[in-house]
């Protein structure tokens, strides 16, 4: 789902996404689930206007289309150098990730962030405070090369059929 948001004035870009897991007896690969990550990843660099990207994506923040999809996007992860917020299973103590993530672009200044208490979900809730600043900082925008935009542009031609 995508909605435009104002805010003070000016149009923010949210993205929720839940794209279907990878499972073993119905959905052996993740196909799918890649390209449309990495659509969405394509939409926002292209938009160029303050952007969060938020959901269930079914894949950990350490996989390599978790990575394709920030070099693709341009947008940050607020987790890094925080730590890993692992989000499921609400359920389990002994075996949890980070399958829950919140995405933004440069134009967000983080101010918290907090993987919440239980609510009865298989799922924690993160709780994620942005302020929108007034200007974009790419700095730690990760480099995309060619190769990578290539790959991309196959796995969503791959996913999409």
């Amino acid at each position: 789902m995508k909605q435009n948001i104002k805010l003070d004035n000016r149009l923010i870009k949210l993205y929720a996404i839940h794209p279907e897991p990878p499972v073993p007896s119905q959905n052996p690969k993740s196909t799918a689930r890649d390209a449309e990550i990495l659509l969405v990843g394509q939409k926002t660099k292209a938009d160029q206007m303050p952007t969060i990207v938020a959901g269930d994506l079914n894949d950990v923040a350490w996989s390599y289309t978790s990575e394709l999809f920030l070099k693709i996007s341009g947008l940050l992860d607020p987790r890094r150098g925080r730590g890993l917020f692992s989000s499921f299973h609400a359920k389990h103590w002994y075996a949890r990730w980070p399958l829950d993530h919140v995405f933004c672009s440069g134009h967000f200044r983080l101010q918290k962030m907090k993987r919440m208490g239980s609510i009865g979900s298989d799922h924690f809730p993160i709780l994620l405070q942005l302020h929108l600043a007034k200007t974009d900082d790419d700095s730690d925008e990760l480099e995309v090369t060619e190769e990578e935009k290539e790959l991309s542009n196959e796995k969503i031609e791959y996913g999409t059929d």
